[in-house]
């Protein structure tokens, strides 16, 4: 698996409809489903079994559970080492925890990244400053499962 086969998977995603814990590529998913799924089709199986979870999910509790899955499975990066097929945690507002996720398809001037947003399905989408703000860590896929 290089890079460059991750970003063709996550591409092969694009124009997948937004459906909540859902992750099959063409049906449905959301962002965690569309990683999932890119880590499916290029690692393996996942590494663990994903609860069901609601839209709010973690923010009661202030918990930043997709943080923690991060660090468990992937290899967290300075979030200025751009590489193409990175997995990117989002926080969405300044008070609120983590929970959107993408994987960065370009890098440089037109950097872009694919991402499952709830009312567009699968896209992909220009790492725009706005973007980049939101942006709490960056994490490389293992190269195998164990």
């Amino acid at each position: 698996m290089t890079r460059i086969d991750l970003v063709t998977a996550a591409r092969g995603w694009i124009g997948t409809p937004y459906v909540h814990q859902s992750s099959v590529r063409g049906a449905g998913c959301d962002c965690l489903g569309l990683v999932r799924g890119v880590w499916r089709e290029a690692i393996g199986p996942e590494p663990e079994d994903i609860p069901p979870y609601t839209r709010d999910w973690s923010e009661p509790q202030g918990d930043e559970a997709l943080f923690r899955a991060g660090l468990r499975h992937m290899t967290r990066k300075a979030l200025n080492d751009e590489a193409p097929g990175d997995v990117l945690l989002f926080r969405m507002r300044a008070s609120s925890v983590a929970k959107h996720l993408g994987l960065q398809a370009r890098t440089g001037e037109a950097a872009s990244f694919v991402h499952a947003y709830s009312g567009h399905g699968v896209i992909e989408s220009a790492l725009s400053l706005p973007w980049r703000r939101r942006i709490v860590a960056r994490f490389a896929l293992p190269t195998e499962t164990n």
